[in-house]
Formats: C-alpha cells, structure tokens, sequence
C-alpha cells in the first residue's frame, strides 16, 4: 500500500488494491495531500462499523479533477472528500448540490451515484458542531468575529455564522473588499439586517470595538502554521471572557491560541471541525454515525 496515490493507480482495482486486505472505495483528493489527516480518522471509523472499504489518499494535480472523478466512479468509489485547490472545480463536477453545497459555491465531499456525482459541503456545519463540543454553547447565541473571513475556510464558516442566526458577524480581513463582497452576499443571499454584520480591516479603527464586543473569535487565516508567523490580530484586544477558535489544528496550539491562553480565555483548535466535517461526510456516504471520539484520537 502507499501512502499516496495519483492517477496513474487508478488504471484498475489490481493495481490500486496491491497488498491491501480491503479495496479502496473513498479517498481525498489534493494537491500536495500527503499531509492529510482524513484517512487515519475515516479508516478508524470504516473498520469499527466493519465496513469493507479502505480510505486514501490521492494527489490530483489542478485541472485533472474530473478525470479523477470518472475513474474513480468506473472503480465503484463510494466518495471522496476534496480539499484545496480543488473544491471550486468539484462544485462544476456535480450533478446534484446540497443546499450547504449550494450556499458556499464549493464542495468538499462528493458522493458517487448511477445517476451523477451528488457534492455537499460540511465544513459549516462541522464547525458548528465543534463549537459545540469544544465550549458548550450553541454557535447561534454567539456574537462572532472572524479573521480571514474573506474567502475558503473563512467564507464557509461566515456562511455558516450568518444560517445559524448570530447576533452579530464581523468579517475581518486584511483586503476589506473580500470581506465586504463576503458582508453584501450574505445580506443578499439571507435577508440579514445590515447593522448586525460588519466588514473590516484589523488595522481600522473600528476594529478593536468589535472586537471587545464579540465573544468568539475564530481565525480562519493560514497565521500560525509557522512558529515565526505573526499574530493575525493584536491579541491585547481580546479578554478572559471571550472564546478563541483557531482554524489550524498543527501545530495544536497556536501563536494565537498561547496569547489568548494568557489572558485566561478558553481556546481551541481545528482538529473538532476538521473530526465534525469528516463524521458529517462519512454520514452522507453511509446513512450512519461514526464514533467522532474514535475518529479524534486516530489523528492525535
């Protein structure tokens, strides 16, 4: 077996199933992907319900997703999941949408079926879940502010902010024209009340109100992945009465994260949403729950 495939092993199953005792019917498609944690997560989940299926890794150069797609289906793959840069194409790919799918205008889970390729995106709602399971509160009664809300990650979770009806949404990005197109579509798109959610720059002068004025803050930008990256907000603005979500789940704690963590704020990191999309994708494949706590400490 390998620790990542590409599209030349998906000439037939002889090939793709080499030395494994199960075939391979789900994977996640990526490029690079071989940092991804999903097959150690979804395989613990296959194997306790004794689901013969094995879940992979493969790298899809931009451009080659559909390509993928249609081989895949002729191998009698189940699914997949679909991270960066791939997720924009995988919404052009399907043939049905689920209406998160629709809403955000990218998938990150496909399911393969005889009439088409279905595409969903959990990435919302598997945040609201791990808001959830990580703090105890319902994501809905939360005023939110979210830094590198201007696109990706950042947009689905703002999408999924402004359907759970939070009291108020600050978009935060370094280029406020993202975050202000983000702001009118989700006024447009959810009839919100324009006063309730705020589009700025960290660096304007407004923002350190909102900020005092918010009681979760999740940063949605890549800051943080590196030990010597700076702090993707000026972290005195924040207060022990506020939760701090970091997107990033390696390293487990973040520079932001550590700095909130001083002033005696509950934090935490992606790995929750990463498990609650997974264990939501899973459910489409299968109609069946997985063990989330399974599947969170086979990538621990």
């Amino acid at each position: 077996m390998k620790a990542v495939y590409t599209l030349a092993d998906l000439c037939d199953r002889q090939t793709l199933d080499a030395g494994a005792d199960k075939p391979a019917k789900l994977a996640v498609l990526g490029y690079p992907i071989k940092h991804s944690a999903s097959p150690q997560m979804h395989q613990a989940a296959l194997d306790e319900l004794d689901i013969d299926c094995r879940y992979i890794r493969l790298e899809v150069e931009p451009g080659m997703l559909n390509e993928a797609i249609d081989r895949m289906r002729q191998l009698g793959f189940i699914g997949c999941n679909v991270t960066v840069p791939h997720k924009q194409e995988a919404f052009e790919n399907c043939t049905q949408l689920s209406d998160d799918a629709r809403a955000l205008g990218v998938c990150n889970t496909l399911t393969f079926s005889d009439d088409g390729v279905h595409g969903h995106n959990t990435d919302g709602p598997g945040l609201l879940n791990a808001i959830k399971d990580d703090f105890g509160v319902e994501l809905k009664d939360l005023k939110v502010l979210i830094v590198g809300a201007g696109g990706g990650a950042g947009k689905a979770i703002a999408t999924q902010c402004a359907r759970a009806g939070c009291p108020q949404l600050t978009l935060a990005n370094r280029t406020v024209a993202k975050v202000e197109a983000v702001r009118d579509e989700l006024i447009q798109q959810l009839q919100l009340d324009p006063a309730n959610i705020h589009a700025v720059a960290p660096t304007d002068s407004s923002f350190g109100e909102l900020v005092k004025s918010s009681q979760l803050i999740i940063n949605a930008t890549s800051l943080g992945l590196k030990s010597d990256d700076p702090l993707p907000m000026d972290a005195q603005l924040i207060d022990a009465s506020q939760l701090v979500y970091d997107a990033i789940y390696n390293p487990p704690v973040t520079s932001l994260m550590a700095a909130a963590a001083e002033t005696g704020c509950k934090t935490s990191n992606g790995l929750s949403m990463l498990v609650h999309q997974g264990a939501l994708a899973f459910e489409t494949w299968f109609g069946q729950q997985p063990n989330t706590k399974l599947m969170k400490s086979a990538i621990l």
